[in-house]
């Protein structure tokens, strides 16, 4: 077989492959919608505490016609997405520059580590007092809970980096800003992602749980307020809408990758 044919082989085993991964990523969430609903109509599930999933669609039908689904998932994608950049943004900046100057590192890691491991929803009073139950603290909860975790993997994406690219960025004359813009930020960006990618997701943990506690809105109220009413479809509800959000949020941070960095696109 000569270059072009070997060539031609590979790009077509490439795109077998990601036919067969699109195909399990359907497929695999499909059969377990179907295994639910033929158990939930043979009766083995208890339809009162696990609705059929054509029940929690009927629902999720009715719930959108009336406007109340949509207004609750406005609300929280909103806060979601104010407190997922007012907390990613600081912490790559100080993530970068933690992982470039040792000083930095020295002076500030034991406060991180410290801070990193109490449970955020924990603090979620103390940020209710200082900015009270309005917008602010839902906001504020978001930011702080992904502030440590983007921070730490945006320092490791940092240190990951071979010195021999620093020194050799520097035999050529770099100064700290080309240093900086050639080396570190690129080579940190993979890790970035994958920090941007886990605080997302915590970042919806964290603002259902928020919403369970002195909110009037959101899919952590909705979920909430079923539960008082024993509404058991809508708060599946309001859980499978939360899937489909860190779904989309993944995604959408995965098609921003690839486009920033597109050899990693494979």
């Amino acid at each position: 077989m000569d270059g072009i044919g070997r060539k031609r082989a590979a790009r077509g085993d490439v795109t077998g492959g990601q036919r067969r991964d699109r195909l399990l990523a359907v497929a695999s969430p499909a059969g377990v919608l179907v295994a639910w609903e033929v158990l939930s109509r043979l009766g083995a599930l208890d339809a009162r505490f696990v609705p059929a999933p054509t029940t929690i669609l009927h629902t999720m039908a009715l719930m959108t016609r009336t406007g109340e689904l949509p207004y609750h998932i406005l609300v929280s994608v909103r806060r979601v997405v104010l407190g997922f950049l007012l907390g990613a943004g600081p912490a790559v900046g100080l993530g970068l520059l933690m992982g470039l100057s040792r000083p930095v590192r020295s002076a500030l890691l034991p406060i991180v580590s410290a801070a990193y491991p109490i449970p955020k929803i924990a603090v979620y009073p103390l940020i209710i007092f200082y900015l009270g139950l309005g917008e602010a603290s839902k906001v504020g909860i978001v930011a702080v809970s992904i502030f440590f975790l983007v921070l730490l993997s945006t320092m490791s994406g940092v240190l990951a980096l071979d010195p021999a690219y620093f020194k050799i960025a520097r035999a050529y004359g770099a100064d700290a800003r080309a240093v900086f813009a050639t080396v570190a930020w690129p080579g940190a960006l993979p890790q970035i992602f994958t920090g941007l990618k886990l605080g997302m997701g915590f970042a919806l943990i964290v603002i259902v749980g928020a919403e369970l506690l002195g909110s009037t809105s959101g899919i952590g109220y909705l979920i909430w307020r079923s539960y008082q009413i024993f509404a058991v479809d809508a708060m599946f509800v309001g859980l499978l809408v939360t899937a489909v959000l860190g779904w989309v949020a993944a995604a959408a941070l995965d098609w921003l990758e690839h486009r920033v960095l597109p050899w990693r696109a494979s």
